[in-house]
């Protein structure tokens, strides 16, 4: 069976890697970019550590599985009455099965310069544009700003403004600037940080925030920015750092083609008990109007439900219905600190730290062998040798 899957992402490349272990299948990945992304270690990328954590070559992950083929490529169209796909190279795809977890991409909300002059962490390109404007800043102007701005108090923006003031110090020192030690805002437009979570763990975040001097504002909307200034709900916060962490929307793919699909909360995708949107088209992930979409373990989720779906059906069986099941969600915030929950449970301090580091080992084997996965993980532990090196690759990690 020709079995097509759009995106290398965590759904993407699970279902690939379980639909493989049936060597009569022919899969091909169609992604725009080569490597795998590892998006809950993308804040510590970011703030000085390992990027060998955050990405691995698709050849890698897919290495000893000659019937899976990967391809960079962006899909554009479908023909679901042909089955093929059209690509921006003019490529014709053809499937027997469809899998489609092509991710999300960052809006703005149409906010005034926020996609001029803010910075992102959700890419390579992302944290390699911080990085060389940290380094300008500091190594070149030797300055610094007085205040530093986190917009999207979600788990990325929580770990991101925990860990910056100890980043930011660490260039203060090693540049020997005598400034003061800025100020790290934290912007939420919710009532409370974490705004998925219960509100008792989202209070213990905000007091374990303040204690690592973040300033935490919440209820406050952005209104617009400009190369130098922020204005946050009628008051200016002067910064020429402002890293956008909030906003996401389901990718433009589906839109670009409307007609062949039903569109549920937020722009994602409406499937049926199966998945699916039509016979033989799956969408799965962030991509699927289901609950608790949005995370990885979500995406792992549906690709081992569709991957045994598709093998049910190979082998004459009945598919069973998809069910959506609540997956544990764990927030470092700050070093040898973190907060886990999971329906009742909740855990708070070092032992949720603990269990952070555990689930880390556990989502890189998800998609790579153990050994190899553990080698990746000990790199979140690791300082980049050319930590303050200029921005010829990988500057100031």
């Amino acid at each position: 069976m020709n079995i097509t899957i759009v995106g290398g992402g965590f759904g993407g490349v699970k279902t690939a890697l379980e639909l493989a272990k049936n060597k009569k299948n022919k899969i091909t990945l169609i992604t725009d970019k080569p490597d795998f992304q590892y998006y809950p270690a993308l804040y510590s990328a970011a703030t000085g550590h390992s990027h060998n954590q955050s990405w691995v070559a698709l050849g890698e992950i897919f290495a000893g599985r000659p019937n899976i083929e990967v391809i960079l490529d962006t899909i554009v169209d479908i023909d679901p009455d042909n089955k093929t796909l059209g690509s921006n190279s003019d490529q014709t795809y053809r499937y027997d099965k469809l899998v489609l977890a092509l991710g999300t991409v960052t809006t703005f909300f149409g906010i005034k310069g926020l996609d001029t002059f803010s910075y992102g962490i959700k890419s390579a390109d992302e944290i390699k544009r911080l990085k060389h404007h940290l380094y300008e800043e500091f190594a070149v102007k030797r300055a610094m700003d007085k205040q530093y701005v986190v917009i999207g108090a979600g788990p990325t923006g929580v770990e991101l403004a925990a860990a910056l003031g100890t980043y930011l110090d660490r260039l203060r020192d090693h540049y020997q600037l005598t400034h003061k030690r800025p100020t790290i805002h934290l912007i939420e437009a919710a009532s409370k940080v974490l705004p998925k979570m219960h509100e008792s763990t989202s209070r213990v975040v905000e007091k374990r925030l303040k204690r690592l001097g973040v300033k935490v504002s919440v209820g406050k909307t952005v209104e617009s920015e400009t190369a130098d200034t922020l204005m946050v709900s009628g008051k200016p916060i002067k910064s020429q750092t402002v890293i956008w962490t909030s906003g996401v929307a389901n990718h433009p793919f589906y839109t670009a083609n409307k007609n062949l699909f039903s569109f549920g909360r937020g722009g994602k995708i409406i499937v049926d008990d199966f998945m699916q949107t039509r016979d033989d088209i799956y969408v799965i992930g962030d991509n699927a109007d289901t609950p608790y979409s949005g995370l990885a373990q979500t995406a792992l989720h549906d690709a081992l439900y569709v991957s045994r779906s598709i093998t049910d059906i190979q082998n004459g069986k009945q598919p069973k219905k998809y069910k959506a099941k609540r997956p544990p969600v764990v927030v470092p915030v700050g070093d040898g600190w973190a907060v886990f929950e999971w329906k009742f449970i909740r855990v708070r301090g070092f032992i949720a730290a603990l269990i952070r580091m555990a689930s880390d080992v556990v989502g890189y084997s998800d998609v790579l062998p153990f050994g190899q996965a553990l080698g990746v993980w000990r790199t979140q532990r690791v300082k980049e040798d050319d930590y303050f090196a200029p921005s010829s690759s990988d500057t100031l990690v």
